[in-house]
């Protein structure tokens, strides 16, 4: 059986070489490109890829987000990213991915991408239910052990055990950790939460924390509510009016 195969990338040149390399395969049916990760939910939603080319550095929605929400198709498309970096292998391991392509593209290297998505397709039984068994929980559904993120210049791998709170100020996301190390970075508390999984929360839309750093609450004013951590400093995180049940009833184990 053929795979149906679809291109997600932005940059037009990048996405022509990699459809050419692709339709140069007999087994393969080249799908709709996408030139960024929305737009590659939509065609994926349509056409229902057996596999997804994914650039990793895409606008609106990149693509380490945009395999999350791949993930919650039925069947789930096998992913590969593709980019011209290699500091996101952590999260496309993380992603359960099927390879990890770096630019520029060689070929006796793209082959062997085409014979592992071959190969978990033939483990998955090639039908949708065969694969859903293999399907990986998506990422609120369970914790993860790292955290690689970008700080200024540098990447750097967190412990997620380790981290205390994040909060949003203007453009920047400012994390703290429970050891004392802090960190500013680009990425949104929103793909942090993604990547971090169900033991964190947003009690309030600046701030993310770690469920298992809470000790008490307490009440504030209108309803509202402070969430104190345990922490040396007892830092204080606000929670609000419609945060606040949600929040205890996770830490009641409900």
């Amino acid at each position: 059986m053929k795979l149906r195969v679809m291109v997600a990338e932005d940059e037009r040149l990048a996405r022509e070489e990699l459809v050419y390399l692709l339709s140069k395969e007999p087994d393969i049916v080249v799908l709709p490109s996408a030139a960024s990760g929305a737009e590659a939910l939509e065609i994926a939603q349509k056409h229902k890829p057996d596999a997804v080319f994914l650039d990793i550095e895409m606008p609106e929605m990149n693509g380490i987000q945009a395999a999350y929400r791949l993930h919650e198709l039925d069947p789930r498309p096998f992913i590969v990213f593709t980019t011209a970096y290699d500091q996101y292998a952590l999260e496309a391991f993380q992603l359960e991915a099927v390879d990890y392509l770096l630019k520029p593209y060689d070929e006796e290297r793209f082959r062997r991408t085409l014979d592992r998505i071959h190969a978990r397709k033939t483990e998955a039984g090639g039908g949708s239910e065969a694969h859903k068994q293999t399907e990986a929980p998506t990422a609120p559904a369970f914790k993860r052990n790292k955290l690689l993120i970008d700080d200024g210049d540098r990447m750097v791998v967190l412990e997620a055990e380790l981290f205390l709170y994040a909060v949003k100020e203007e453009k920047v996301t400012h994390i703290h950790m429970a050891d004392g190390r802090s960190y500013a970075t680009k990425q949104t508390l929103q793909e942090l939460e993604e990547r971090l999984g169900a033991t964190f929360f947003r009690p309030h839309r600046s701030y993310l924390v770690n469920l298992d750093y809470i000790q008490e609450i307490e009440p504030w004013f209108n309803g509202a509510y402070n969430a104190i951590l345990k922490d040396a400093k007892r830092t204080k995180l606000p929670v609000s009016r419609i945060a606040a049940k949600d929040l205890i009833r996770l830490l009641q184990g409900q």
